[in-house]
C-alpha cells in the first residue's frame, strides 16, 4: 500500500474544502451540477476520443498501481538469481527446470524457460529486451492517458466559466440571478484546473514511477539470466546486480 498517495489525495481534499470553508463560502460553494457536467464529462469525453479502447482498458486497469503499487522484492530477487546461479554451475542449466512452476510473474518465467531450453545468452536478451520495451511502451501509454485528462481538465474549465460568464450577460436584467451565474463560472475553473493538479497529473506521475521501477527490476532479471547463461561466476553475477540496487 502506497501510504504517501493516500495522505496526497486527503490533503487535496483538505486544501479545497477546508479553504473554501476558511473562505466562508462553505462545501456547498463547490456543489455545481452544470460545472461538473461541462468539466469532468467534457474530459472524459475528449480522453475516450483520443485513447485507443486498448490502451484506455490497460489505464483503468493499472490505476490501482497508485495506491497499491506491484512490487519485487529487489533483495529477495538478487538472492534468488544467485540461487539460480549456483544450481546451474552444480547441475546445469535443466537442473532449474522446477523454478519455472514455482514462478507466478510471466515476465520472470518466461526468462527462466528461455534459459533452461538452453538459449544462447544474446538470443534470450534480444528476447526479453523486446519484452521489456513492449511492457514499458504499453504501460507507460496507459500512464499518459492520465496525463492528457489532466491537459484537457482545465480547458474544459475555462470553457464552462465562459458558459456561465454567458449566462451572467443574458440575465444583467434580473440581479438575482447574476450571483449564481457568476459562482458557477468559478466553479467550473475551479474543477477544472483542481482535477487537473491534484489528480489527473498526480495519478500520471506516480504511474510513471512505479513503471520505471518496474523496468528497472526486469532489467536486472534480464541481466541476471544472461549472466547465468553466460556461465559467469556467481560472485560477479551479485555485484553486478547490486548495481541495479546503488
Amino acid at each position: 500500500m502506497d501510504v504517501l498517495s493516500i495522505i496526497g489525495f486527503l490533503l487535496a481534499s483538505i486544501a479545497l474544502i477546508g479553504g473554501s470553508m476558511a473562505k466562508g463560502s462553505g462545501l456547498v460553494a463547490l456543489l455545481d451540477s452544470a460545472a461538473f457536467l461541462i468539466v469532468i464529462f467534457g474530459t472524459a469525453a475528449a480522453g475516450l476520443v483520443h485513447t485507443p479502447m486498448s490502451t484506455m482498458k490497460h489505464a483503468l486497469g493499472i490505476f490501482v498501481w497508485v495506491f497499491v503499487p506491484p512490487r519485487i522484492e529487489a533483495e529477495a530477487m538478487v538472492e534468488k538469481l544467485l540461487q539460480w546461479s549456483q544450481v546451474a554451475r552444480r547441475q546445469g542449466l535443466l537442473g532449474l527446470e522446477a523454478q519455472v512452476e514455482d514462478e507466478t510473474d510471466p515476465f520472470i518465467q518466461k526468462a527462466l524457460q528461455l534459459l533452461v531450453d538452453g538459449g544462447e545468452p544474446d538470443v534470450i536478451q534480444d528476447i526479453m529486451e523486446v519484452e521489456l520495451d513492449t511492457r514499458e511502451e504499453k504501460d507507460l501509454n496507459a500512464a499518459r492517458v492520465f496525463e492528457s485528462f489532466g491537459i484537457y481538465a482545465p480547458t474544459l474549465g475555462i470553457i464552462g466559466a465562459v458558459m456561465g460568464l454567458m449566462s451572467v450577460m443574458q440575465n444583467l436584467a434580473d440581479p438575482s440571478k447574476l450571483g449564481p451565474g457568476i459562482s458557477a463560472a468559478f466553479v467550473a475553473t475551479i474543477y477544472g484546473i483542481a482535477s487537473a493538479n491534484l489528480f489527473f497529473l498526480p495519478v500520471a506521475g506516480k504511474l510513471k514511477s512505479v513503471i520505471k521501477d518496474q523496468t528497472r527490476m526486469h532489467a536486472l532479471i534480464v541481466e541476471g539470466v544472461v549472466s547465468i547463461a553466460r556461465g559467469e561466476n556467481p560472485r560477479n553475477i551479485e555485484t553486478k546486480l547490486r548495481g541495479f540496487l546503488a
